[in-house]
């Protein structure tokens, strides 16, 4: 059967318009099922714990549950490629963080993804101070009596980390270059097994994002040396910033955003752009965040763009500050 042009071209241009419209018609519906959240780290670490508050408050404002999945390895980039190569319909998100969207760039060269460019943004969800602990019968009592002590010994010495590239890896060697010690290194699968065994005296010192120390210094089970935010911690007021102890070349601080597959439709970012901003105006979202110490961003720091202008900056600095502490991935 043959067609008349006018008319096959008219059947043509509906056939290439279908997908669009299609594309239109599932974003109009989201969320029709439930969502997974990949997060790069093990449970009960940071990136978990601020996944789960957020998650909890978002599944509520989309009318759909939102799951947890912790893919762990290679510092959060194993979970990160995962997420990137989702199929970008807004049912596979992932919570990123300064680890897994900034500082890998620098450790890993060969990295399968690009974080100013891989990824479609939903928003920042808070920060987190990172701080200098040790096991609790660790011999120094300030920070100064650490630096002192681990410069003397660091051949003795082991640091505990979640894997190259994440936050506990990066800043410790920050604090390493800057104090000139190089201890054993010790991987884990996420920051809550590095503190178990810091809690069990299996290893000596890390440096960590202050979610996972408030209960743990309030049980009396590590020593905290310093944060290296500028100003003192309210969730902890008894501990010092690094410069008031003597060591402002310590200044580093951790951020959690919510990122989605490139190529996911327009409205369905903005209805989880939306849903996130919600969470962090509830009062009982910001208590629980604010109990563990973590600062929830104002609004202008929030959404999609000022996420996108975070990350560029971000990987530019970090790979900068790396490379002139001359850090390197193992």
């Amino acid at each position: 059967m043959r067609f008349p042009r006018r008319q096959f071209l008219h059947l043509a241009a509906g056939a290439v318009a279908l997908p669009a419209i299609s594309r239109i018609a599932t974003a109009q519906t989201y969320p029709s099922r439930t969502v997974t959240m990949i997060v790069p780290f093990a449970a009960g670490g940071p990136t978990d714990v601020s996944a789960r508050i957020v998650a909890e408050h978002m599944s509520r404002t989309l009318g759909q549950q939102i799951i947890i999945e912790n893919v762990l390895g290679a510092g959060g980039t194993t979970g990160s490629i995962r997420a990137m190569r989702a199929n970008p319909d807004g049912y596979t998100i992932e919570m990123g963080q300064l680890g897994t969207h900034a500082a890998s760039v620098a450790f890993y060269p060969n990295l399968a993804y690009r974080p100013e460019a891989d990824f479609a943004y939903i928003g920042l969800a808070l920060d987190q101070a990172v701080l200098i602990i040790a096991r609790r019968d660790f011999p120094p009592n300030d920070l100064k009596e650490f630096v002192a002590y681990v410069k003397a010994n660091s051949d003795k010495l082991n640091m505990a980390h979640a894997g190259v590239g994440s936050i506990t890896h990066f800043t410790c060697l920050l604090l390493n270059s800057v104090i000139g010690a190089k201890p054993a290194m010790i991987p884990f699968n996420g920051s809550a097994p590095a503190i178990n065994a810091l809690v069990a005296g299996q290893v000596d010192y890390m440096c960590d994002p202050v979610s996972d120390i408030v209960q743990q210094v309030e049980a009396g089970t590590m020593k905290v040396y310093a944060t290296g935010t500028a100003v003192r911690n309210p969730a902890l007021p008894n501990i010092p910033t690094a410069k008031e102890a003597g060591l402002p070349e310590f200044a580093v601080s951790a951020w959690y955003a919510l990122f989605a597959p490139k190529g996911t439709a327009q409205p369905i970012l903005d209805t989880l752009t939306a849903a996130l901003d919600k969470a962090l105006d509830d009062d009982t979202v910001r208590k629980r965040l604010s109990d563990l110490g973590c600062e929830i961003p104002d609004k202008s720091r929030r959404g999609q763009a000022a996420l996108a202008s975070l990350v560029k900056s971000e990987v530019a600095r970090w790979s900068t500050i790396i490379k002139a502490a001359n850090v390197k991935g193992e």
